[in-house]
């Protein structure tokens, strides 16, 4: 078996591309549905062009897709394996951070 098995560099450069608590934010918010940039924005509370950004790298790790409609771009989750990766890593910390997982 050649180490590290095939795979793990690119779940690397995905954990990679999660690591802000803002892109996880916007992972958030388009797994309950599709949202223009200006949608983004507003429930985020980041300045557009942060999220033009954060959006720049979620999208070239493949993790959202872009649909166009007009002038409207309209973002969203790529699969649901991302909001479960997302969903499980919250739901660690916070086991962790309530006690309720045995660190042993």
């Amino acid at each position: 078996m050649t180490y590290p098995p095939a795979g793990f560099e690119q779940a690397a450069d995905l954990f990679k591309a999660l690591s802000s608590p803002s892109r996880l934010g916007l992972i958030g918010l388009l797994a309950s549905r599709k949202m223009s940039v200006s949608e983004l924005v507003e429930e985020s509370g980041l300045s557009q062009p942060l999220v033009s950004q954060h959006l720049r790298v979620l999208r070239s790790s493949g993790l959202v897709t872009v649909e166009r409609d007009g002038r409207i771009a309209r973002y969203e989750v790529a699969d649901t394996h991302v909001t479960h990766v997302v969903d499980d890593a919250v739901a660690h910390v916070r086991e962790h951070a309530d006690g309720s997982v045995d660190a042993g």
